[in-house]
């Protein structure tokens, strides 16, 4: 992944909680960036990582993600004061997304996706536990006429009660997974199950977590280099149960 720095601050997006950023970096593109210090703060922007990646691995459209290391003299020139203190809680090392200028919001009632497609991304967000691609906030945006997913932030919400030292849950079902905008249109979640699961061998869920920050996993708890692994583990584990979540979708579905 590369990293840039972030050199203007243009425009917040405020959605959610975690009030992301438009922002410009030193390699003249436009970026929307997640704090480090907002909201779950590090967990958040690990499931960012690890998500996006992951989907982007399994042949899904994610923007380009990046490292963004943000300077906290930025703070200074922003007359709000939550943003001001947004910026200095988050100085040094975040993430952002490559910005898609243009984008609009995926309408189900409007922009017909295929059902191969669909199928797909519910077998993701079902194998990443991703509660947050639902009818009221899809994260698709429709960009030169292609779907892209967005904004991961909220997947792999185990995490956030979980010290790392168990995959004891890994082959738990989701069943948030029947909130899902996509559900009605994914006929073929069983059809794509052993295609998906063989995309993540090992060897590549490994690459995905060796390119999280130490300081990232330090932040949350435990030696970074053991959390790594518990990482690694639970997705492994979690791909060897993944007919409960494949199950649970279908059903949903049904």
């Amino acid at each position: 992944m590369r990293t840039v720095s972030v050199t203007r601050y243009v425009t917040p997006l405020r959605e959610g909680g975690s009030l992301p950023a438009v922002v410009e970096a030193d390699d003249d593109g436009m970026y929307v960036l997640k704090f480090r210090g907002a909201g779950q703060g590090g967990r958040a922007l690990i499931a960012e990582l690890v998500a996006g990646e992951l989907a982007r691995a399994l042949g899904l459209p994610v923007p380009e993600i990046v490292f963004a290391e943000l300077d906290v003299d930025l703070a200074r020139t922003e007359p709000d004061p939550e943003i001001q203190d947004l910026i200095r809680a988050s100085e040094g090392l975040n993430l952002a997304l490559d910005y898609l200028p243009g984008a609009v919001n995926y309408d189900p009632i409007a922009d017909g996706l295929p059902k191969d497609f669909a199928s797909r991304v519910v077998w993701f967000d079902a194998f990443v536990s991703n509660p947050d691609r639902t009818p009221r906030n899809t994260n698709l945006m429709i960009w030169h006429g292609r779907p892209w997913l967005i904004d991961h932030g909220a997947a792999l919400y185990f995490h956030h009660s979980w010290d790392g030292s168990t995959t004891a849950n890994a082959g738990q079902p989701f069943a948030l997974i029947r909130d899902h905008v996509l559900l009605p249109q994914a006929d073929g979640i069983r059809e794509v199950d052993a295609e998906m699961a063989a995309r993540l061998p090992a060897p590549v869920i490994e690459q995905i977590l060796a390119q999280v920050p130490d300081s990232w996993l330090a932040a949350v708890g435990g030696d970074p280099s053991e959390q790594r692994r518990a990482y690694v583990d639970y997705l492994l584990k979690r791909l060897e149960l993944r007919d409960r979540f494949v199950e649970e979708a279908v059903r949903a579905r049904g």
